[in-house]
């Protein structure tokens, strides 16, 4: 399939996990694709995988003043997008009792802070009839001990989905939300948790999934290519789950 033939991608944190398998699901259907992220040697290696026609850039997902360089960037380049994945954040666990300042403004400022003023700075960028999509997580639904920061900055996300939607359709632009539940991924082994606590914590996880698994990378990359195309033209302000049926229990 080519349903992107001849359009230009961006995806943030997309040189790993869940941006790099949509990266090169957007890439396998002729977009040009362009990737962000802060390890450079990650990003080299990402960009070679997705062919000559890519283009990785460093950058910090938290930081207002970086976000609004990678739009210069881009804007000096005459590049112009069809599709955002909103990828780029940060899961850090830990009980309500041992949360201090300093991570709840790490998460807040890569998941929330980050996103919002990432999309500001890209719209002059923006073509009509582009999607955006955000990188939500089916924490923000089911209260799972220890994620209270993180579930509240998905939280965010899935709420500015709707209200950004309200504000951008005017100029052709659609925001939707896909929100994960567990998938195997680099970030699933940055929780701040010891490997005893890791293989706990995923054992109880994958019991509460209908599907008796983790999902993957792939499977929710799949998604976010079907909200970036124009086959979900009909489809604004929304979420779109994709957890082996977790959240149904």
């Amino acid at each position: 399939m080519t349903r992107f033939h001849n359009s230009t991608v961006l995806v943030t944190g997309g040189s790993s996990g869940i941006g790099f398998a949509a990266a090169q699901a957007f890439a396998r259907e002729g977009a040009r694709v362009i990737i962000t992220g802060r390890d450079a040697d990650a990003l080299e290696t990402a960009k070679a995988a997705l062919g000559e026609r890519a283009i990785a850039l460093r950058n910090d997902a938290g930081s207002v003043a970086a976000a609004r360089e990678l739009a210069a960037a881009l804007d000096a380049q005459r590049v112009r997008l069809d599709a955002v994945f909103i990828n780029a954040g940060i899961a850090r666990l830990a009980p309500f009792a041992a949360i201090d300042e300093a991570l709840w403004d790490a998460t807040f400022d890569i998941n929330v802070k980050g996103a919002y003023f990432q999309i500001q700075a890209l719209l002059p960028l923006l073509n009509r009839g582009a999607s955006i999509v955000l990188n939500g997580s089916i924490n923000a639904h089911i209260g799972m001990p220890a994620s209270s920061v993180y579930a509240a900055s998905k939280a965010a996300l899935i709420s500015l989905a709707k209200t950004l939607s309200a504000e951008l359709l005017p100029q052709g632009v659609r925001v939707n939300v896909v929100s994960p539940g567990p998938v195997r991924t680099p970030l699933y082994g940055k929780l701040g948790l010891d490997a005893a606590t890791l293989d706990a914590t995923a054992a109880q996880i994958v019991a509460q999934v209908p599907l008796g698994r983790f999902g993957t990378p792939d499977e929710v990359a799949s998604t976010v290519l079907h909200l970036a195309a124009p086959e979900s033209a009909f489809i604004v302000g929304t979420e779109i789950i994709v957890d082996g049926g977790m959240s149904q229990l």
